[in-house]
């Protein structure tokens, strides 16, 4: 291929190709990220009017998890304490958590979903895995384990 500046071989078609790819695959995933943003706010409003989106991950987590304390939560999320401690005390207020002492550490709290949170949470995750299932549904299933090992790569980074 020539240009105006002199000859282009394969390889620097292919690597602007790649370049452009690398450019809309970042772009795509910014904006997944927003998406996801939204996601969790309309999740938080689901579950409780007042639930900030924060808080509505953090309960997502323990309820995955099974117990975590504000240390836990607080280095999975990359979060001050302080912003933790506010969304535990309104989860409790709320009802979707339980706190007790740490049995090994009895400064620590150990948090646990109620019932009543476990149950909206898996109405969230069941609405929102028909919307999934319909939005792959074109997809073949190399093309859905390409993606998985995308996925699996970026959570790992």
């Amino acid at each position: 291929m020539t240009t105006a500046t002199g000859t282009l071989d394969e390889g620097d078609v292919i690597a602007d190709d790649a370049d452009e790819s690398l450019a809309e695959f970042q772009w795509r995933l910014s904006m997944m990220f927003s998406r996801a943003r939204s996601l969790w706010k309309e999740s938080a409003a689901r579950i409780h009017p007042d639930l900030q989106p924060a808080g509505y991950k953090l309960l997502a987590f323990v309820a995955r998890t099974g117990t975590a304390n504000a240390h836990q939560l607080a280095e999975a999320f990359e979060m001050d304490k302080s912003v933790v401690s506010r969304q535990v005390r309104a989860l409790e207020e709320f009802g979707m958590v339980v706190s007790r002492p740490d049995e090994v550490d009895g400064r620590q709290r150990v948090l646990t979903a109620t019932d009543e949170a476990q149950r909206a949470l898996a109405e969230l995750r069941a609405d929102y895995a028909d919307r999934l299932r319909a939005v792959l549904a074109e997809l073949t299933p190399e093309e859905l384990a390409a993606g998985r090992k995308v996925m699996r790569c970026l959570s790992d980074m």
